[in-house]
């Protein structure tokens, strides 16, 4: 039987990590797949033909477009997930018996577990990775900055045993180009928000971050990748920055069109 459960997912060009992501969550009644109207490969396709409902919608940002997705489900509990993550089979355990007990929580929050450069990284900046995605879908809510929102929920919110898997990007190369493509909307929001970038912000935050998630958070542990991430990570909040400074130059107030990069076909990370 499948659980009285809406998932919600929003893609574009995801035709290599989507089937994984549709087949870990089978379990589900209900599934919402809200596609990119710009995505110009067999994503629509894929979700379709797994039985998903599927709707085509202008990406406007992330934050917008997973709240027309969370208003699309039909049950009273919603589980938001991203299309390059899967719900490994002790989360779905956990996720079924928390829904069967009378007393659930209004919310759950999910670990999730990133696999990058090879192995799964369990330490640095990335783990552990606490996120709010299991919530009674009239009490909550997207809310934040494009294109990293959170989920807000009005009620108690607990946490589940399992892990949500994260295959976020295909090699350096792909992590670079979406560092790109996030730092831009990340300063654009900041420059909306009249926010200015100041010396302190290019000069003490990257290194700050990469000593945060290479030492304190024992990123070594992970060997080079977790040496690479860390240095990766202190890049984007570099760009993120120098963007904002080069659109106070600018003066430039635009949007950009997506927050998320065409990938190439990668090498399948299970291999």
């Amino acid at each position: 039987m499948s659980l009285p459960l809406t998932v919600c997912i929003i893609a574009c060009n995801e035709e290599w990590d989507l089937p994984r992501c549709l087949k870990s969550v089978a379990f589900a009644d209900d599934v919402v797949v809200v596609v990119d109207e710009r995505s110009s490969d067999r994503t629509e396709a894929i979700a379709r033909e797994a039985g998903a409902r599927v709707f085509t919608q202008a990406y406007v940002g992330n934050i917008e477009q997973k709240n027309f997705a969370l208003d699309q489900g039909r049950c009273d509990w919603v589980l938001a997930v991203d299309a390059d993550e899967a719900v490994s089979s002790g989360l779905r355990d956990a996720i079924c018996a928390a829904l069967a007990q009378g007393d659930a929580a209004d919310g759950y929050e999910l670990d999730r577990l990133t696999f990058h450069l090879g192995r799964w990284i369990r330490h640095g900046d990335f783990h552990p990775d606490w996120q709010l995605r299991l919530f009674r879908r009239e009490g909550g809510r997207w809310v934040g900055t494009n294109p990293h929102g959170r989920v807000r929920v009005e009620g108690r919110v607990e946490r589940l045993p399992g892990e949500l898997e994260h295959y976020s990007y295909r090699d350096l190369a792909d992590q670079v180009a979406r560092i790109q493509d996030f730092s831009r909307i990340q300063a654009r929001a900041l420059h909306a928000e009249g926010r200015r970038a100041r010396v302190s912000d290019w000069l003490l935050r990257p290194p700050a971050r990469f000593l945060r998630g290479y030492l304190l958070k024992a990123g070594f542990r992970d060997g080079f990748p977790g040496f690479a991430i860390a240095a990766a990570t202190a890049f984007h909040v570099f760009l993120k920055y120098a963007t904002l400074w080069e659109l106070e130059r600018r003066g430039d107030t635009g949007v950009p069109a997506s927050g998320k990069a065409a990938r190439v076909q990668p090498v399948d990370p299970a291999a």
